[in-house]
């Protein structure tokens, strides 16, 4: 086992969790249990409907890269020793990477892929503690770069790469605040080779931290994107959908005019999430598939 990595079976998380014979802080088991429980701030939970993936077949639990020296928390799923996997980075909601998104990655991993997800938020905090999403997005969220961003899930390719992972098949999938972290990763990455985004905003307010958006970025698309988005999102209009198509449609970018869209009627934001009750089974099972269809159709 390499040196930078940190595997806890789910139990030993659970009794982290509780400070149970660990000697740990409260805080410190929080960070321990990677992966365990789900987001308080996303209440409230409709728990009973969510997918439970199980471990069977399959290395899982929290690894350690090292991006720069800092020492970044990562969820790691993938098939019991096996080798020259490809790569999928799933990319985590405002709730940061919680029972839901572990269990998106054992999904994968039962696949036959090495999927990670990082915690994207570590440096600015833990997103765990927050009791809502105004107070988590504010205080926590809205400070994370998108330049961060980037270079953190660079070094999740090349930590995979190190450790089973085959850097050639390499894709991207993310949902909410990490659909639009996709669409950048596509015009950032040219070693990725296809992107699903799971309703991520495309346009906003440029900011020092936040400079570009999708809409601004289609002329840089090194990989084509898979866009699966709900007509009825309250929080995401079917206009900048369309605004997005145009400039698609309109590059002279051969990849941008490689990527699609797919919306579902009568279906708002957080269709995938099956822990909330915004789940809606019809079209987070047909995104899915599309999604496995998408990454297959384009090597990964």
């Amino acid at each position: 086992m390499p040196t930078n990595e940190l595997i806890m079976d789910t139990q030993s998380l659970l009794n982290a969790q509780a400070g149970e014979s660990h000697g740990l802080t409260r805080r410190t088991a929080v960070k321990a249990a990677l992966g365990v429980g789900y987001a308080a701030a996303a209440a409230p939970l409709m728990a009973q409907t969510a997918i439970k993936t199980s471990n069977e077949g399959l290395i899982a639990g929290e690894v350690i890269i090292d991006v720069g020296g800092f020492k970044m928390n990562a969820y790691r799923a993938a098939p019991s020793g096996k080798t020259n996997l490809p790569i999928i980075l799933v990319v985590q909601e405002i709730f940061g990477v919680h029972e839901y998104i572990a269990d998106t990655c054992r999904r994968f991993a039962k696949l036959g892929y090495m999927a990670i997800a990082a915690e994207l938020y570590q440096r600015q905090g833990d997103a765990s503690t927050y009791n809502n999403i105004a107070d988590l997005i504010r205080e926590l969220v809205d400070k994370v770069s998108d330049a961060q961003v980037m270079g953190d899930l660079d070094a999740c390719v090349a930590w995979a790469g190190n450790n089973g992972g085959d850097t050639k098949r390499l894709a991207i999938t993310g949902f909410c605040w990490g659909g639009r972290i996709t669409w950048l990763y596509a015009a950032h990455s040219k070693a990725v080779k296809a992107g699903v985004a799971w309703y991520g905003r495309l346009v906003g307010e440029p900011s020092s931290l936040f400079p570009k958006n999708p809409v601004d970025l289609v002329g840089s698309f090194h990989a084509p994107v898979l866009g699966l988005y709900g007509r009825a999102d309250a929080g995401i209009p079917m206009s900048s959908l369309a605004l997005m198509q145009n400039k698609l449609e309109g590059s002279k970018n051969k990849i941008a005019k490689a990527c699609n869209f797919v919306t579902y009627e009568d279906t708002g934001h957080a269709f995938h999430a099956d822990y909330r009750a915004s789940y809606r089974k019809g079209p987070a099972e047909d995104g899915w598939a599309k999604a496995i269809e998408w990454f297959k159709q384009h090597g990964v």
